[in-house]
């Protein structure tokens, strides 16, 4: 049981790893194509970035790992594999509910780390990087990732979710972690400016935090920023990464 829990661990490692050097990886090089001069002299802090990056992969992969061997051995999770288990309603739903779930346990625990004690010893790690790269979406300080790892873990515990849910929302986790932080907008202006982008974050929403500091702390949606008043709506970028950059 020992070894099995332990190879269980160890895989989730290697899995969570090398998922953020292959997605920050792919938009890095995507930057590098389209702004090449973004993260020129940033050779250090791109470094300082993978380096406490991996150290929280580690993090997030202990209970994941511990999880996963439970789910297979002991049964302990709510994660199902046949989708005829629920109503096929619930396999959207779900995702929304764990997205939802995910986003309020950020935004508090985001806003509580902004407290001036809390914040030199935990998250002046990540804010380190003024200007954030693409690798700077796990750049964590061990004890900021130790909050970060125990919400997917706990969620599976206690609200059921098809497998397949649950990879579209580990996906959507890492894809939105890396293009919040990659210095410009990926996305079109139609959805950044509109209706939509008044709800949704994106880079240009997380790049005024890491500016301004004490706002815009959510992770996905926007309303619990608007709700508390602590929404600043959109940032520039500096540099050739302007706004004028946004894709039309």
């Amino acid at each position: 049981m020992a070894l099995a829990l332990l190879l269980s661990v160890a895989a989730m490692t290697g899995i969570v790893a090398l998922r953020y050097l292959a997605v920050s990886g792919v938009f890095a090089w995507l930057t590098n194509r389209r702004i090449p001069s973004l993260y020129s002299g940033r050779a250090m802090q791109v470094r300082r970035e993978i380096l406490w990056s991996l150290t929280s992969a580690v993090i997030y992969a202990a209970p994941a790992g511990v999880l996963a061997w439970g789910w297979q051995a002991r049964g302990w999770t709510l994660i199902y594999s046949d989708a005829s288990d629920y109503p096929p309603w619930w396999l959207p739903l779900s995702v929304l509910v764990y997205l939802l779930a995910h986003d309020t346990w950020f935004y508090w625990t985001h806003r509580l780390m902004h407290r001036p004690a809390i914040y030199k010893k935990m998250h002046a790690v990540h804010h380190a990087s003024r200007s954030p790269t693409a690798w700077a979406a796990m750049s964590f300080h061990p004890w900021e990732s130790i909050t970060g790892a125990v919400l997917i873990p706990a969620l599976v515990l206690l609200i059921p979710i098809h497998w397949a849910a649950l990879l579209t929302v580990l996906t959507i986790m890492t894809i939105m972690g890396v293009t919040n932080h990659m210095g410009w907008e990926i996305f079109p202006r139609w959805l950044v400016d509109g209706r939509l982008g008044e709800w949704l974050i994106t880079a240009s929403h997380h790049q005024r935090h890491h500016e301004k500091y004490l706002c815009n702390f959510g992770l996905y949606f926007r309303f619990w920023d608007r709700l508390c008043g602590t929404d600043r709506g959109i940032g520039g970028f500096s540099g050739a990464a302007s706004p004028a950059l946004r894709q039309s």
